[in-house]
C-alpha cells in the first residue's frame, strides 16, 4: 500500500498538509527514507513551508545520523522501549537496544531540549519521549524511568503508553499474548509521580481497542 514518490513529490504533498491546515509535519520511522525526505523538506521550506518537523521514531537510531538531522527536527518523538537487551533481542531482534536508543536520546534533547507549546498548547519545540508499557514487566518501565531521571530533566515529557494489543506476532509468545492490566500501568504511572517526574501524558485503558490501522483495507488509517 502507498506509492512511490519522488523528493520533488513529497515536497508537493508536505506543503498540501500545511494548506489544509495540519500542525506539523511527521514522518513516521522515515530513518531508511532519509536522504529522500531531508531533501523534500528543503525544496518544501523553499516554498514556503513553517510548519514544525516531527521525527517518529522507535528510538534505535545511530547518532551519526540524528547529527544529519541538526537544526531540521524540531521535535522528537522517541521510543524507549526496553530496559534490557535481552528483552530487546527476544522481542525485537536488536542486539543493542538500550546503549543505541539511550545514547540517541541523549543526543535528542541536547538538540531541541524540552517540549515547548505554543499559546494553542500545539508542539513547536522539544523531545516527547514515550514509554509503551508491556504485559508482564517486559518493558522494564521502573529502570527506564531511573535512567531517564538519573540523564535527562526532571522536567522533560514522557509519554507513557497503555495502548499495547497482541497483534500479528504476539501470540507466539506467551508473555506478550495479552493487553496490560490497570495495576501493571498504574504502577508504572505512581513510580514516574514517586520519581519526581512532572510533565507526562497517561492514557485511559480504552486505547488498547482505539486507534488500530486496518492493513486489509484500502484506507488503513481510516477509522468510522
Amino acid at each position: 500500500m502507498g506509492r512511490v514518490l519522488s523528493p520533488d513529490e513529497l515536497a508537493l504533498d508536505i506543503l498540501q498538509l500545511q494548506k489544509s491546515g495540519c500542525s506539523t509535519i511527521e514522518p513516521v520511522s522515515p530513518t531508511h527514507h532519509l536522504p529522500g525526505l531531508l531533501r523534500a523538506l528543503a525544496i518544501a521550506a523553499e516554498q514556503g513551508l513553517d510548519l514544525p518537523v516531527v521525527y517518529n521514531t522507535n528510538g534505535y537510531e545511530s547518532v551519526h545520523t540524528l547529527e544529519l538531522l541538526d537544526g531540521i527536527v524540531d521535535i522528537y518523538l522517541p521510543d524507549l522501549k526496553y530496559a534490557s537487551n535481552d528483552e530487546a533481542l527476544k522481542y525485537s531482534d536488536a542486539t543493542d537496544y538500550v546503549e543505541r536508543a539511550r545514547a540517541a536520546i541523549i543526543k535528542m534533547h541536547a538538540q531541541v531540549g524540552n517540549l515547548v507549546v505554543d499559546v494553542q498548547g500545539r508542539g513547536v519545540r522539544g523531545m516527547i519521549l514515550r514509554h509503551l508499557i508491556l504485559p508482564g514487566g517486559i518493558s522494564g518501565a521502573r529502570q527506564t524511568l531511573v535512567w531517564v531521571r538519573d540523564n535527562l530533566p526532571i522536567t522533560v515529557t514522557l509519554s507513557l503508553m497503555a495502548q499495547y494489543a497482541p497483534l500479528h506476532r504476539g501470540k507466539d509468545f506467551p508473555h506478550l499474548d495479552r493487553t496490560i492490566t490497570s495495576k501493571e500501568y498504574d504502577r508504572a504511572v505512581d513510580t514516574a509521580w514517586d520519581m519526581g517526574f512532572e510533565n507526562a501524558f497517561v492514557q485511559d485503558m480504552d486505547s488498547r481497542k482505539s486507534g488500530i490501522p486496518d492493513f486489509g483495507q484500502n484506507e488503513p488509517f481510516r477509522w468510522k
